[in-house]
């Protein structure tokens, strides 16, 4: 029955904030919003396909969450860390080594980069690579995935 997961939903201290943030800086599209109940809703990818929804709170009640946003490999080889530098945000990879060069999970296998939005939350480019999956291999970096061959 399960074809792909849907919906997710995070809250937030500040509803305009993370509209502006989702919106404005990660290009999502805003799709409901809900004054009374302050929540908001957008699309990620094509309207329809799957959606977050972020629920304003008070800070005591946040907990901070991870999701991942499905990109191309290219976009994270190429222009995802440059793009969160460009918005301010702090890439950082898997292994939060110094250079935040995109890391590969060599058990799926996908190339990922991190960063966190306003709240904290903690927020991935991730892109499947083609091949093998090579589970022993544990996080690498993209270079070390192509030189083993792969």
């Amino acid at each position: 029955m399960i074809k792909g997961l849907f919906e997710t939903h995070i809250y937030v201290t500040d509803l305009e904030r993370s509209i502006d943030f989702y919106s404005n800086v990660l290009g999502l599209t805003q799709c409901h919003y809900e004054e009374e109940r302050r929540i908001a809703f957008f699309w990620i990818g094509k309207p329809q396909e799957a959606m977050l929804g972020i629920w304003e709170k008070p800070k005591d009640e946040i907990d901070i969450r991870h999701f991942a946003f499905r990109c191309e490999v290219a976009d994270v080889l190429d222009k995802s860390v440059s793009f969160l530098t460009q918005h301010h945000l702090k890439p950082y990879n898997f292994l939060k080594s110094d250079d935040a060069a995109p890391m590969v999970f060599a058990w799926m296998p996908a190339v990922a980069i991190y960063f966190n939005d306003p709240d904290g939350h903690a927020l991935e480019f991730i892109a499947i690579l083609e091949g093998e999956a090579k589970p022993d291999l544990g996080v690498i970096s993209y270079q070390d995935w192509l030189n083993a061959g792969i």
